[in-house]
């Protein structure tokens, strides 16, 4: 066989080999997401950096099908694009070879929240949770980094985190509440206790024990140093009276910048016996954008459940 024939049967050989590798993953691609609410809202155009991401974890995770590292990010870059249904698939695609892997099940619970399959997200956080069980915790890596490019989230915290918010989403405020403790528990960067501490609250508030909310605000202290989550963090010193309302607000605005934020605040109006105002500002959450957020989703489900706001 002279050289060029045998440059020709390797290239066979490879392309051959990457056709037997190739997954398939079936799912239907989202072009628009419609709510609980009937709001329906376009999925954005992503950047030509985050479309770059995606495509080389496809491609990475296609050279090696087996690798569950590679599974999980090409996931997660396919959750960044919106495509939640194809993340989704992907994450199903590795339970079914990976189903001792905790990582998965988290990352299809948080998944599952954003399309508002809640009992989904509880069965798959509550698998997570029960597979860490005795393990060591451990930093997630950031798929979306932060200014100092510094991971704030643990795999345990996140498990914890994200079944604590979809036991609040069904309005399971004791479960929920457990589920936050064990977040708080899983470690001590004041970006996790912030966080956790900002729900914790809010579910006493909502159970009317005052004295047990403000009690679990304890931990959070004036000098902490954070990262990521300065709306917990503001919206936890609001909850100790160490900041005023308006310090919530943009100059001129009449409602918080962030979902977080005037979830946050919304929800301490419905606690404190003005649910009128609480309802104004949780139907303005709703006409925005962020139709993924946790705060959206949390003013959503408050609006349907509390409310009895009906699909539009």
């Amino acid at each position: 066989m002279n050289p060029k024939s045998v440059i020709v049967f390797l290239l066979i050989c490879i392309l051959s080999a990457a056709c037997k590798n190739k997954e398939k993953i079936e799912y239907k691609p989202l072009n628009s997401f419609k709510t609980p609410l009937g709001k329906e809202y376009p999925i954005s155009t992503p950047s030509a950096k985050m479309l770059e991401q995606y495509q080389d974890a496809k491609a990475a995770f296609m050279v090696e099908p087996d690798n569950p590292d590679l599974l999980i990010w090409y996931g997660r870059r396919a959750a960044y694009l919106g495509q939640y249904l194809e993340a989704i698939a992907i994450f199903t695609k590795g339970i079914e070879k990976f189903p001792q892997d905790a990582r998965i099940y988290r990352h299809r619970g948080h998944r599952y929240i954003s399309i508002r399959e809640f009992n989904k997200a509880i069965t798959d956080l509550s698998k997570a949770a029960e597979l860490i069980r005795g393990t060591s915790n451990e930093i997630e890596p950031d798929g979306m980094p932060n200014a100092r490019n510094i991971p704030v989230s643990t795999l345990h915290g996140n498990i914890w985190y994200h079944l604590g918010l979809a036991y609040y989403l069904k309005h399971d405020y004791e479960k929920a509440f457990e589920a936050y403790l064990n977040c708080r528990e899983s470690g001590e960067k004041p970006d996790n206790i912030v966080s956790s501490t900002h729900w914790l609250y809010m579910i006493q508030r909502r159970l009317g024990n005052i004295t047990l909310a403000d009690s679990l605000l304890l931990p959070v202290h004036q000098d902490f140093d954070i990262i990521e989550n300065t709306n917990y963090y503001t919206l936890c010193k609001f909850y100790k009276g160490l900041v005023p309302e308006d310090e919530l607000l943009p100059a001129g605005e009449t409602t918080p910048a962030s979902d977080a934020m005037a979830y946050g605040l919304a929800n301490w109006y419905f606690y404190n016996d003005d649910k009128e105002k609480a309802r104004q500002m949780m139907q303005k959450i709703v006409t925005g954008s962020s139709w993924s957020s946790f705060g959206y989703i949390a003013a959503e489900s408050d609006l349907i459940h509390h409310f009895k706001t009906a699909e539009k």
